[in-house]
């Protein structure tokens, strides 16, 4: 695995863990208020040796990772302006890394998969292009099982928290809302809808207090949860963030705000307490 030019000072060192709500593709070429606040948490991080990033947008029946040593840039959207589909991240792989969380997940019991393939898709590249406009720094995919549900992801998550004092950063990229039947037209100037706000507001508040048992049942006791998430792999990378943060983590929501009226686009940065 490539080495970026800094790294945590030393080994017992924790990166924080990372959740963003990656929005459209358009965020690639208009980052908007949600680019810039991606942009600055990069800058406040330490240059991590590595990213592991969890996308809604690789879903697979048990957990896989992206091996490649050069992986491709996916164009996994369709009906977006010309210029979107000419985007290239070349960020490197890190086949070691890939190694790494292979062996975490199998010694916590997980039969994991690895596709020396697959590529970066939008969810993991679009806001990575903000973050790491150099694609300088190492990156790897893991998917997600969207059948198998949140206290699943969660424990997944638990799985990966040594990669921390690593120097290896867990970024979770979903979405705080996703219904997009619910779009309207306007982007970030659409009046947002109350419901959206409502989910939104009611997960908050347990990720600060960290009420994990009751995130977990969000479907259940969250207002709105299955008009918010019809299907829930946007939702699922927020788990994995947070069970790959510490235990006792400090969350800090670093960028909030609802586009299209539907589309909640809070991030947080999990920091050890």
């Amino acid at each position: 695995m490539a080495v970026a030019e800094r790294a945590p000072q030393t080994a017992q060192d924790r990166l924080p863990t990372l959740f963003i709500s990656h929005g459209s593709p358009m965020h690639a070429l208009e980052g908007g208020a949600a680019g810039r606040s991606w942009a600055r948490l990069a800058k406040q991080l330490p240059l991590p040796r590595a990213l592991l990033m969890v996308s809604a947008h690789w879903e697979t029946e048990r957990p896989a990772l992206t091996a490649a040593a050069q992986p491709e840039t996916i164009h996994d959207f369709y009906g977006f302006p010309e210029p979107l589909y000419r985007i290239r991240y070349p960020a490197p792989g890190a086949p070691a890394l890939a190694a790494r969380v292979r062996s975490l997940l199998e010694q916590a019991g997980f039969e994991v998969e690895r596709d020396a393939t697959r590529g970066l898709d939008h969810g993991a590249w679009a806001p990575l292009l903000h973050m790491y406009p150099q694609a300088s720094v190492p990156v790897v995919q893991l998917s997600v099982q969207t059948e198998l549900g949140a206290a699943h992801h969660l424990a997944l998550g638990r799985t990966l928290r040594p990669l921390a004092a690593e120097g290896v950063v867990v970024v979770g990229s979903g979405h705080m809302t996703h219904n997009l039947r619910d779009r309207i037209p306007g982007g970030e100037a659409a009046q947002p809808l109350a419901y959206a706000r409502e989910f939104r507001d009611w997960i908050d508040a347990r990720v600060l207090t960290r009420d994990l048992d009751a995130l977990v049942g969000y479907r259940a006791q969250a207002p709105h949860a299955r008009r918010a998430h019809p299907s829930e792999e946007h939702f699922l990378p927020l788990f994995v963030a947070l069970g790959a943060a510490a235990e006792s983590y400090r969350a800090e929501r670093v960028h909030q705000g609802i586009e299209s009226g539907a589309l909640a686009m809070d991030s947080y940065r999990f920091e050890p307490a």
